[in-house]
This record gives structure tokens, C-alpha cells and sequence, in this order.
């Protein structure tokens, strides 16, 4: 992978950006409506959840299925922009809430190769730090840089590519009402990373619990 990150305008149409926001808005509300009337489980996330581990009380969802769909639909266009061949890892949308923060990190493998897509509500400068030697993790905690990044602001439909994994990169406090994002992951396609297509998953489009059952080892 030559670039280290990538701006992509217009990665999906507006009308397709705008309709995917109103359906997370949806499915916030139903689960909403379900956990009120104790129609499921609270640690119930098959409709997702309200306990996201860098957000407390702010919706998201890992692998829902219209963003899993995006995921898939959109890998031919990131191998073009990539220049090889890509591995679906996962998808995970969120809608943020006024106050979030993002706070300076580096993702996981299954993130190597990450988009960030602005699908609706208020815009949300993210913050990218290019020099892929800062920011470290030390005896589990990450130790950040303290670079001042490259601002990137994206518009309806608008698609961030990068290096998950390599770049540090961070959002700082959310000043409007909501912000609807969904980031979409990819492995390069190596012999060596077959066994985290999906993320460990048999396919897409299946909760956090099935992961590690794709070659059967559960």
C-alpha cells in the first residue's frame, strides 16, 4: 500500500448517504422501543447497542447488514484505489452525539486498510497524524504523540481512506447534535491473512459472536 491516506469524494451518492442515515436513525429508535418494554436483552447487540467501549451511550452497530452490504458493494473501488486485491473485514456505524470525543489511537489488524464515510447529520472534522512511527502502545496503554495532524473534513457521501492500523488519528469534541458514520475495514489479500477475512467470521453480516468459527474453531 504507497498511500497512506486518500480522499475520495463522492464514494456513494447523496440520495444513497441520506437514505442510510434515516435507517440508522430507525434502528436507534427500535432498539430503543425494544429495550423500554424489555422486549430483548439489554447485552442483546444484534440490533446494536448503547455500551460501545469509546462511547458510553452512543448508538452504534458492528457488521449491520445494509453497512456490511457497503462493505462488500465498495471493495472492487478500493482495490482500484489501493492497487491490489482486498479481504472484507468488517463494517461498524455510529451515530455520534454532541460531546463525543475520539480519542488519539490506532486500530486493530482487522483495520489495516480503513475508510471512514460521512453518511449524515452535522460534519465531524477527524484529525490524521501521517508519520506512522508516532503514537505507540506501551505496557497497554497508548502512548500518543502530541502531533497536531492533518485536519480532513468530509462532505455527504465523502470517503476517508487510510491506514488504520499505522496512522494515529483522533476527532476532537463534537460541537453539533448528531453525526452518522460508518467505517468500512479491509485486509490485503495475502496467504497469511485468509484466516481474518471477515474478521474471523464464516461470512458478513454476523455478529461480534461468531467470530473465530470461520475455520471451525468453535
Amino acid at each position: 500500500m504507497k498511500i497512506k491516506y486518500k480522499i475520495i469524494k463522492k464514494a456513494i451518492s447523496t440520495e444513497l448517504a441520506e437514505f442510510l442515515t434515516s435507517y440508522f436513525f430507525l434502528k436507534k429508535k427500535v432498539l430503543q422501543t425494544f429495550l423500554k418494554s424489555k422486549y430483548i436483552s439489554p447485552y442483546n447487540s444484534e440490533w446494536g447497542t448503547f455500551s460501545d467501549s469509546q462511547h458510553s451511550n452512543t448508538y452504534c452497530h458492528f457488521a449491520d447488514m445494509a453497512m456490511e452490504t457497503l462493505l462488500e458493494r465498495l471493495k472492487p473501488q478500493m482495490e482500484k484505489i489501493m492497487g491490489h486485491s482486498l479481504l472484507c473485514t468488517y463494517s461498524y456505524a455510529r451515530l455520534y452525539k454532541k460531546g463525543d470525543v475520539l480519542e488519539r489511537h490506532k486500530d486493530r489488524f482487522s483495520c489495516e486498510i480503513s475508510t471512514t464515510m460521512f453518511l449524515g447529520g452535522d460534519p465531524w472534522s477527524i484529525y490524521l497524524n501521517p508519520n506512522p512511527k508516532q503514537g505507540v502502545l506501551k505496557d497497554g496503554q497508548y502512548i500518543h504523540s502530541g502531533a497536531k495532524g492533518i485536519k480532513v473534513d468530509l462532505k455527504q457521501g465523502d470517503m476517508l481512506v487510510y491506514r488504520g492500523s499505522d496512522l494515529e488519528h483522533w476527532r476532537e469534541e463534537f460541537p453539533g447534535e448528531n453525526c452518522c458514520q460508518v467505517f468500512l475495514h479491509y485486509n490485503k489479500d495475502t496467504p497469511k491473512n485468509k484466516k481474518n477475512e471477515y474478521d474471523g467470521r464464516p461470512h458478513l453480516g454476523l455478529p461480534q459472536l461468531f467470530k473465530g468459527t470461520k475455520n471451525g474453531s468453535k
